[in-house]
């Protein structure tokens, strides 16, 4: 075989002028990206997919997302109440000083309780609680204790009516049945304040003038909350805070994957390191590996920002994992470097190794391909990062190292290859040859009684792990304010605002007649705020029955009660001059007091192509006990639906694992058949059994430990097959290359995989779990998959002499 020309000068020169061209863009890129605001999506809910089968419920998700996610929360406590509310306001004036805040609201301002009134009193016809209807229903000797019971009556709400404007109190019991307090929270000296045990605590909300995802409005707002509580500790040293928000999970996310970046990164860089140098006793290939690393890694960062426009923290911290992988290119290239016997040409080097990098690259772009095609953002973006971060160092190891390394070796490490390739082939005897089939044989024993013993698991904090502090204030401000459920609801849907209300109205009164552990304990929506038209209609027509029927009689019981004459007669007139038309949503939205409880109302969508209306009902409690009653709801209501996010994402998990091993059974046959053309069918299938062994024997580990399989499991199992399918590939192919130091090769091959294990392993010690699934998977079935690589050897190898 004749060799290949070395390159010019000028070639050598315009190779890494491009290359180096190539680093700067992406550098720049990528510097450009974080100069401003922070790439980074802290957004927990974005790494989840699409789930709801109507798009109309991930609208209702989103809404409350938003609704809620520029808001905090923060409760101070005191066994003294006096102290109590002395410390809120104290804390409030020190974040507002702050300018952290948009808003912060400790002692509430004046607002007078007749706006509210004042919206429905044109409308007091149309509205009637239950219990006045069915006193409406009743004989004129009800009519008459109810107006008794009005006048004398001593205890009013503070949304009470006038008794010329409301004599029996209709409007007033209506409005005294709005959910404007659905909590344990008491107004006390213009704060809201609850009493539990002997603690008082005191609510201060505040919301945000950024986004809560945005780290420069986290760090703002953490430097806010530490100085205000280092000052109230100085004057009330008594006085507890528990906070909680969308912003406080999302610093805390981004805090815990950027510790996990360096501590992912630079073990995983030392560790290699250290390898690389003790095997290749050389700093230059040290230097030059971590180039064609380094450059994978950056055009994989700057791809996928490209593409997506923000970087997940899941990608960010598998990114600092993919170092050990796209070492292994440049590694293999090394061997071949260190094991050449005569005279060095760069060119030729790469091309004796570009078959080996090739399959391989070939196999690992198989499992991350399939990666990309699961409908989960995170994972689709660490598909992205993967397949640009290989590609890069494939290309620079072929393209780059070459020029980079024209000169030959300087000297090898000859007894170090001497002794791997001793060590290779009495372990190749041992599971290789014709012990193959019974190494297969025994695994298989071994492995099937753990297969029995698998179990699932596929709860949604398989993806999120959420700082137990700020988990334990969550609940002690929930506990506080009384409020149990945020984020299971119904979504109710109409071709018009008309059906939406009956609907709603509809769905609330099955969800009042459920008692004892199915009971809700109340519920939110705006059929609450504004009664179908139909409802106004019915209400009115009853009272035109059964009050206005005889206006004679009516102003007769009137006078007797008391009333004027004039007050009389200007009531009764009233309900003949009141305006017919319905309350509609678009008045209830344009009072001002309603903002709070907006979200209720989605307004018009448009799903598959069907325009329509929708709205949002929360009951308060949802629990393991009620939730088969709510769905069984949902189901008997047209136009209803129970929205769970959390049970969708762990359905669809389910559903994906489930899935995936068909996935994983189609890679396989895919890798099994590209091996069959390059190494003919026998050989593709010796080279493709230690991986299928690998992932046998993963599988049952998990069974014996008793470790519940989830998706993330199976999904690393695909990069199990696309990455320890690698090292049966390399050792083949070195048995075929002419002149190749099969104990060079299994050097580089062990040192691939520990490169490999070091990364990839170091996911283990994620505080994430799902990254931890990954890393534990990928680690175990790495290292099963490199000890049984040598059964992919041929036979006899092809030598050159």
């Amino acid at each position: 075989m004749l060799m290949a020309r070395q390159w010019t000068k000028t070639q050598l020169w315009g190779i890494r002028s491009a290359w180096l061209v190539l680093a700067l863009v992406a550098s720049l890129y990528c510097v450009h990206r974080f100069m401003g605001s922070s790439p980074l999506e802290t957004n927990l809910l974005a790494l989840l997919p699409a789930t709801e089968a109507d798009p109309v419920a991930e609208k209702a998700v989103d809404t409350l997302a938003n609704a809620l996610g520029d808001r905090t929360v923060f409760l101070v406590t005191s066994k003294d109440a006096a102290r109590a509310k002395a410390a809120a306001k104290q804390f409030g004036a020190a974040l507002q000083k702050s300018g952290a805040f948009g808003s912060v609201t400790a002692e509430l301002p004046p607002f007078d309780m007749s706006q509210i009134g004042g919206l429905y009193m044109p409308y007091r016809f149309g509205l009637l609680t239950r219990d006045d209807r069915d006193t409406l229903t009743g004989n004129a000797a009800s009519l008459h204790d109810a107006l008794m019971q009005r006048l004398y009556n001593p205890v009013r709400g503070p949304l009470a009516t006038q008794l010329a404007d409301d004599p029996f109190g209709w409007l007033e019991h209506w409005l005294g049945g709005l959910p404007l307090a659905t909590s344990n929270l008491d107004l006390e000296d213009n704060m809201l304040v609850a009493h539990r045990d002997d603690a008082t605590s005191v609510l201060v909300v505040t919301t945000l003038r950024g986004s809560a995802y945005e780290s420069t409005t986290q760090r703002d707002v953490l430097s806010a909350v530490a100085q205000a509580q280092a000052s109230l500790k100085t004057d009330y040293p008594d006085a507890g805070i528990a906070r909680t928000g969308a912003v406080f999970y999302a610093e805390s996310a981004r805090s815990a994957s950027e510790r996990e970046v360096h501590l992912i990164g630079v073990a995983s860089a030392v560790g290699i390191a250290l390898l690389m140098l003790w095997v290749f006793r050389s700093p230059r290939l040290l230097l030059l590996g971590f180039v064609s690393t380094a450059l994978g890694i950056v055009c994989a960062l700057a791809v996928t920002l490209l593409v997506f426009g923000k970087l997940h923290l899941l990608t960010l911290v598998f990114g600092a994992s993919l170092i050990g992988e796209a070492v292994d290119y440049s590694i293999q290239y090394f061997v071949v470097y260190l094991g050449a016997r005569r005279g060095w040409n760069a060119r030729q080097g790469a091309h004796s190794v570009r078959p080996a990098l090739g399959v391989a690259l070939a196999t690992s772009l198989l499992g991350y391909a399939i990666l990309a095609w699961v409908p989960f953002p995170a994972l689709k973006q660490i598909a992205c990062f993967a397949i640009a971060g290989i590609c890069t160092a494939f290309a620079s190891v072929l393209w780059l190292l070459p020029v980079l390394l024209v000169k030959g070796p300087k000297q090898a490490q000859r007894r170090l290859f001497l002794r791997a390739g001793l060590l290779l082939a009495r372990w190749h005897a041992t599971i290789g040859g014709r012990r193959t089939w019974l190494v297969a044989a025994l695994l298989l024993i071994v492995a099937v009684p753990g297969w029995l013993r698998l179990t699932s698991d596929d709860d949604i904090h398989l993806l999120i792990q959420r700082d137990p502090a700020l988990v334990a204030q969550e609940n002690q401000v929930r506990n506080a304010i009384g409020v149990d459920n945020t984020a299971q609801f119904f979504v109710v849907r109409g071709p018009s605002q008309e059906s939406v209300l009956q609907r709603a109205e509809a769905l609330g009164a099955k969800l009042d007649a459920l008692n004892g552990a199915q009971a809700v304990n109340g519920w939110q929506s705006v059929a609450q705020f504004v009664p179908s038209a139909q409802r106004q209609a019915d209400a009115r027509a009853m009272l035109a029955q059964h009050a206005f029927n005889d206006p004679a009689a009516l102003r007769a019981m009137l006078l007797q009660a008391g009333f004027r004459d004039e007050v009389a007669d200007a009531w009764i007139a009233s309900f003949a001059k009141s305006n017919t038309a319905p309350l509609t949503i678009e008045h209830w939205l344009a009072a001002p007091w309603s903002q709070p409880y907006r979200h209720l109302w989605l307004g018009a969508v448009d799903a598959r192509g069907e325009r329509g209306y929708a709205a949002i009902v929360i009951p308060q409690r949802v629990t393991p006990q009620n939730v088969a009653a709510l769905i069984a709801i949902a189901r008997a209501v047209q136009g209803v639906a129970f929205v769970d996010k959390a049970a969708s994402v762990s359905k669809l998990f389910g559903a994906y694992r489930v899935d995936s091993g068909i996935w994983l059974a189609l890679a396989l046959a895919l890798v099994l058949l590209l091996l069959m053309v390059r190494y003919t069918p026998r050989g593709g299938i010796a080279t493709t059994l230690p991986v299928l062994l690998a992932v046998g024997v993963t599988l049952a580990a998990f069974g014996y430990a008793r470790v519940p399989l989830n998706l993330f499991n199976c999904l690393a199992l695909m990069l199990v097959l696309g990455v320890g399918a690698n090292y049966a590939v390399f050792l083949r192919e070195g048995c075929l290359r002419d002149h190749a130091d099969l104990g060079a090769v299994w050097t580089g091959v062990l040192l691939s995989a520990a490169t490999t294990l070091l990364s990839f392993g170091m996911l283990a010690l994620s505080a994430m779990p799902a990254l931890k699934s990954f890393g534990a998977t990928l680690a175990l079935g790495i290292l099963v998959s490199v000890l049984l690589a040598p059964i992919g050897m041929p036979p006899e190898r092809r030598r050159v002499a």
